[in-house]
């Protein structure tokens, strides 16, 4: 059985409790964005700062360097089933394993990791709420230097309705039937001059926006089940809607998928490439404005 039993989310005490648990595989999955005038953003890993402090036996994944496809032109694109199995077996993520993942600064780096997983069919795995902030903020131990966890074999089964790609949401603007969420900014999705864009400001064309990071208290944990329920209600998403979420490159907009995840909705996508892909291509619709 799992030590997880289905949960989605971890609090610090049920970590705590279970940090020495065999079947545990912790995980810091922090990367950094750097503004960057060409790419919008640079991403970094954050290895060295895992090294300088982190949770006692959690293990440090690069996500854009070991479980993206270093062959698309797009940073963070989900590589291929079998290139993930086998990077993920490599980081010690095994079948029987109960995985947690945690980041030092925003938790979206957390769920990309959890949808990640999700999306190869693996569903022992959690987020651990409020992340490295929250452990560190209730005084609890850390540890530094470097950790791995021993290789395993991870069998992957493919769940490709948790995947969207440019013609699915192209396909979903007028089918009127899907919902397209934006996880970005208001300012980014009205097209707000001030605010950072892709290629072409504003947003998908029929997208409602829920900013990811409005769905945190300021602690970075997540808010409660009724706050979430009324940010996404008051954008017109049902519970049995089906969804497909969205933002700049991917990641921000596995937050939102989570946060809909938790309140019971079945039926989320993840639009791997987000604006990087959709934006750069000018035969794809966008609109400015709420």
């Amino acid at each position: 059985m799992s030590l997880l039993q289905g949960k989605m989310l971890v609090d610090t005490n049920w970590l705590a409790a279970n940090l020495k648990a065999p079947s545990l595989r912790l995980f810091d999955g922090t990367t950094h964005l750097r503004p960057d005038p060409v790419r919008v953003y640079r991403a970094e890993n954050a290895r060295a700062e895992y090294e300088a402090e982190h949770i006692p036996g959690a293990a440090y994944i690069d996500l854009q360097g070991e479980l993206s496809d270093r062959s698309s032109a797009l940073r963070f694109t989900l590589p291929t089933p079998e290139e993930f199995a086998a990077s993920a077996g490599a980081l010690g993520i095994g079948d029987d394993c109960d995985v947690v993942f945690y980041s030092a600064t925003s938790p979206m780096w957390a769920t990309r990791l959890w949808w990640m997983l999700r999306a190869m069919g693996f569903d022992r795995v959690a987020v651990l709420d409020g992340g490295l902030a929250k452990w560190k903020a209730e005084g609890r131990p850390l540890e530094s230097g470097s950790h791995a966890h021993p290789p395993a074999t991870f069998t992957p089964k493919p769940r490709p309705h948790l995947i969207a790609n440019k013609h699915q949401v192209k396909a979903a603007i007028d089918d009127g039937t899907t919902r397209i969420l934006n996880a970005l900014s208001k300012g980014q999705h009205s097209g707000d001059p001030k605010s950072v864009n892709y290629g072409r400001p504003g947003h998908i064309a029929g997208s409602v926006c829920v900013p990811a990071m409005g769905l945190l208290q300021q602690d970075s944990t997540l808010r409660n089940a009724d706050d979430l329920r009324r940010s996404f209600a008051q954008a017109g998403i049902a519970p049995q809607d089906r969804v497909l979420a969205y933002c700049g490159g991917g990641i921000a907009a596995t937050l939102d998928a989570f946060a809909l995840a938790l309140l019971g909705n079945k039926d989320v996508a993840v639009y791997d490439n987000s604006l990087s892909e959709w934006a750069a291509d000018p035969s794809l619709p966008m609109q400015t404005g709420d």
